[in-house]
């Protein structure tokens, strides 16, 4: 998959960071490379005859990937992290084992049930990290995920911010008292999401 990446992925990729706080822009991403997502460092890519795994390219001028390569190696093997299979700091890339399931954000989108074992996995995986010296930052409803009832840790590039982070405990404290049982199976319009997230932007910055 190196040769892959190297030969067929990075010399076609064009993706840039146009603004610091939005995702990434991918202008191009060559055939059969298909894009999965993107966040404000980097974009996320997949090969169909690798679908175990995953290549995240930072945008040119992003820092990030030598503390993201550090973070993946402290985490080693933990059933709600993803793994880093290759590093490339050079050329601005990570294979990463890919992670399936649902986020938590989409699960309220479509309706599905959140069981407390998910809140109760994440929090366990972040309590890990924190035993290990990192500081999870930027823990929110996009970038942890539910697959067959259990939780995952989807992104963790910025768990090398020292500064403290309550993105994760204020989520907690929304799912105690904003989704009772009764609700959980009702979807949640994206219009009112939109509204929760810019008001919690709001709130934050005060």
């Amino acid at each position: 998959m190196i040769a892959e990446v190297n030969q067929g992925l990075l010399p076609e990729l064009r993706l840039a960071s146009e603004h610091p706080h939005h995702p990434v822009t991918v202008h191009s991403v060559s055939a059969p490379w298909q894009l999965v997502g993107a966040g404000n460092y980097a974009a996320v890519v997949e090969h169909p005859e690798y679908s175990g795994l995953v290549v995240k390219v930072y945008a040119p001028g992003r820092p990030g990937i030598e503390a993201e390569a550090e973070v993946y190696r402290r985490l080693g093997k933990h059933p709600a992290y993803s793994e880093c299979c290759y590093s490339r700091v050079k050329s601005g890339f990570l294979i990463l084992r890919k992670l399936h399931g649902t986020t938590l954000y989409d699960c309220l989108r479509q309706g599905i049930p959140v069981p407390q074992k998910v809140m109760q996995d994440i929090d366990e995986a972040l309590a890990y990290a924190r035993r290990l010296g990192l500081t999870p930052h930027d823990v929110h409803g996009k970038n942890v995920m539910m697959r067959e009832g259990r939780g995952i840790v989807v992104d963790v590039s910025d768990f090398m911010n020292p500064e403290p982070c309550t993105m994760w405990s204020d989520l907690k404290r929304a799912y105690k008292l904003l989704y009772p049982p009764w609700l959980r199976r009702i979807p949640v319009p994206d219009l009112l999401l939109d509204v929760i997230r810019r008001g919690y932007r709001l709130l934050k910055r005060r």
